[in-house]
């Protein structure tokens, strides 16, 4: 008899242990995973950064991912960096969720070669010098999501925040984070109390044998854009150089199809001078939209 109770009595224990987990949240590491992919990538590093626990890398395309580019990837765990060096070949796991990327289970795959960093034939199409804060942004020529022209002039008397990106990448640090960004920024300027009405975002792609108008437009609106306040453009390569130039934005494409760059973000005051420029992308859209308020309250538009 004894036998019989406990073995009723184990597993209706066993059941209300049971009910009372079931409702409990996940880890919030465990949500914010829930997109991540994994990828086994080769290419060669182009540069070590121990302090900023990075690696720069050129790497082939990723199939049903991205491009091949030449960009710095995240490393967690800096031991890893031990012991490598700029051309080496390397097989690296890229893992990525939606807002974050890094790479780890970095293997050398041979001797160093030696690595230019700028490939022979970039060219320099327009002469033009950097451009500082205070500074008046020269005439630009460029075309919008809908086909028709566009001049940096047309902003005259509006605040204007500047970014560039290509709408092919997809790693979530990069060009995704500059569009994430202009759209927490929109949405700012669109619902705060006494916001302005002068000001417009402009994201500029620089790579117009893909970002013709049609994608650019699709892009715009998977960012849920407000066409009034925020543009999308491409042009000639002459013309998008020499404004990446002007605020340090460096960007080329190689013989094997890869596309490297940086990042650069501006805003421009209604006089159409250089109020700011952010470096690399880890301002915030709380950051930009008080620039382009700022900005905003130098002028009106006409």
């Amino acid at each position: 008899m004894v036998r019989v109770c406990l073995g009723l009595v184990f597993p209706v224990l066993f059941l209300a242990v049971s009910c009372k987990r079931a409702p409990e949240q996940p880890p919030a590491s465990a949500a914010a995973n829930t997109n991540q992919q994994v990828f086994q990538v080769r290419g060669v590093i182009t540069a070590v950064k121990a302090s900023q626990k990075e690696l720069e890398i050129k790497h082939e395309a990723i199939p049903g991912y991205m491009p091949a580019m030449t960009m710095p990837f995240e490393v967690k765990d800096t031991n890893e960096l031990t012991g490598l060096a700029a051309g080496e070949p390397i097989s690296f796991r890229l893992t990525v969720t939606d807002t974050e990327g890094w790479i780890d289970q970095i293997r050398a795959l041979g001797p160093a070669t030696n690595v230019v960093s700028l490939p022979a034939g970039v060219r320099r199409v327009r002469d033009v010098e950097p451009l500082e804060v205070g500074e008046a942004l020269p005439e630009y020529h460029f075309t919008n999501q809908f086909g028709a022209p566009l001049t940096a002039s047309q902003f005259k008397g509006q605040a204007l925040a500047i970014t560039f990106l290509f709408t092919r990448c997809p790693f979530p640090t990069f060009c995704p984070k500059m569009a994430n960004q202009f759209e927490e920024t929109q949405q700012k300027l669109l619902t705060m109390a006494g916001s302005p009405t002068n000001w417009h975002l402009l994201t500029i792609s620089f790579d117009p044998e893909f970002d013709n108008p049609s994608v650019l437009k699709a892009y715009a609106q998977s960012h849920q854009y407000v066409p009034e306040h925020w543009t999308f453009a491409t042009g000639d390569l002459s013309e998008i150089t020499a404004i990446g130039e002007q605020f340090g934005l460096a960007f080329w494409h190689d013989q094997t199809g890869s596309i490297t760059h940086n990042l650069r973000t501006v805003v421009i005051d209604p006089e159409g001078r250089v109020q700011k420029i952010f470096q690399g992308g880890n301002w915030t859209s709380a950051e930009l939209t008080a620039e382009v308020v700022k900005a905003a309250g130098k002028g009106s538009k006409p």
